[in-house]
Order: structure tokens, then C-alpha cells, then sequence
């Protein structure tokens, strides 16, 4: 077995990663790329929790432009985050990996309850976990689940996986001449309101000590490399600021 930097990780995947060049819903093909990421760590002994969001569906922050009110839109987005896991958990299953779902609202025809202990348990047991639904409370995102979620777990990072290689100082799809940062403390990420994650999500993982990286989740193997050590992203914590110019 190799030699792991990361044991027990929690990975926070957007509802728009799911779409993949479609503009709404779910492609198969980002699905089965994601599977076979996941299939690749579980494989050298990772225990792997996953957050995903619903944006590819529903977005409750977009409720009050329909005239829907923000607990309600909320709700609905998460029973969004459900239809993703129940998604991905398929497109895991198929690569021959036992999953769990747990929902933070009771569904019991489609997942278990989300409970702390249980959870940790099916990691311990080589089982993947999708925790569904958030939080299971209105004005909280997927990220700050995600937070919740790994500092419950007792995870040894969370990983966020997004389009770009890291954390930079401006879009670096806008701006050519962004800086990438190698490390950045939760601190800065707070002063300069850098949008890694909201802010409550980032204040869990700043008083937890709850290390974080954010590296592009499209390039293959790259979730694996994260967890054997290698540099493949931006590293945040609570300690200094190192930047690199774009290259």
C-alpha cells in the first residue's frame, strides 16, 4: 500500500461540476470520470467522505428572484445535493465500491440518517460516504456542510475540488495575470475575502485547526496525488502565506 499523507478525507464537490459542457443536470460522463477518481483512492486505502452541492438543479440563493422565500429555496436545495449523491453514489457502486448515503433529513427509503458515530463507522469499514442534504437546515451551504461534516469525521483534510489549480488572488480565468497562492492561512483567506469557501465554512476550518486544499478536480489523478502528498493544488491553515506567479 502506498504511503498516504491524507487517511481519512472529506471531499466537497459543487453541484456544477456535475454538468459537465451540458449547462444543467448531470452528465454521465463527469459522473463516471469522478467515480473512477474516487475508485483510484479508495483503492490505496483512503476512507473517503463526500459533500456535493445541487446547483446543477436548484439553488436556494436564486429562490427569491422566483418569489420563493429563503428556508424554502434552501430546502429545496437541498433535496437537489440528494438527487446528485444518489447520482454519484450509483456511478461509485459501479466501479465496485461499497457507498453509504446518509441524509441529514430523513428519507428513509433512500438513505440513513446521517449519525455522527455510524458514519465513522462505514469509514472504517472501507465504505465510501455521500453525506446528503447539508445540514439539514435553511441558510447553510454545502460548503459549510462539507466543514461540518469533516470536523465530525475527525477528517485529516478537506479537499475542495473545483475547475482551477488553486487558490488565487483574482479569477485567474479573467485575469491572466492572477497569482496563484502554494499556502495561505485562513486568516488571509478572511482579510483579503478570497471565495474559497463562505465564510462560515471557512471560520469552522480556521477553529477547528481543520487543514484544507483546493486543486482542480478535472485533471486525472490528481485527487490521488493529493493524498499521497504531492503538490497539486493551494494548501490553507492556520499558519503563513507563500505566493507563486501564475505560470
Amino acid at each position: 500500500m502506498a504511503e498516504l499523507k491524507f487517511k481519512r478525507v472529506l471531499l466537497k464537490l459543487s453541484g456544477e461540476s456535475l454538468m459537465g459542457e451540458q449547462g444543467f443536470g448531470i452528465s454521465a460522463e463527469v459522473l463516471d470520470f469522478f467515480a473512477d477518481e474516487v475508485k483510484k483512492v479508495h483503492q490505496v486505502g483512503v476512507q473517503l467522505g463526500i459533500v456535493i452541492g445541487g446547483g446543477n438543479i436548484y439553488r436556494g440563493l436564486s429562490a427569491h428572484s422566483q418569489g420563493i422565500d429563503r428556508a424554502t429555496g434552501d430546502q429545496m436545495g437541498m433535496l437537489a445535493t440528494v438527487i446528485n449523491s444518489l447520482a454519484l453514489q450509483n456511478a461509485i457502486e459501479k466501479h465496485g465500491i461499497h457507498t453509504r448515503l446518509m441524509s441529514a433529513i430523513k428519507m428513509d427509503e433512500i438513505a440513513e440518517p446521517y449519525i455522527r458515530r455510524r458514519a465513522i463507522r462505514h469509514l472504517e469499514k472501507g465504505r465510501v460516504v455521500i453525506f446528503g442534504a447539508g445540514t439539514g437546515h435553511p441558510y447553510f451551504s454545502t460548503d459549510t456542510a462539507a466543514s461540518l461534516r469533516a470536523v465530525e469525521i475527525g477528517a485529516d483534510v478537506i479537499v475542495k475540488g473545483t475547475r482551477v489549480d488553486g487558490v488565487y488572488d483574482s479569477d485567474p480565468e479573467k485575469n491572466p495575470e492572477a497569482l496563484r497562492f502554494d499556502k495561505i492561512s485562513y486568516l488571509e483567506i478572511l482579510k483579503q475575502n478570497l471565495r474559497v469557501m463562505d465564510l462560515t465554512a471557512v471560520s469552522l476550518c480556521q477553529e477547528n485547526n481543520l487543514p484544507m486544499m483546493v486543486f482542480n478536480m478535472d485533471k486525472p489523478d490528481n485527487l490521488l496525488k493529493l493524498v499521497l502528498g504531492e503538490t497539486v493544488g493551494t494548501f490553507i491553515n492556520n499558519t503563513e502565506t507563500s505566493i507563486s506567479q501564475k505560470s
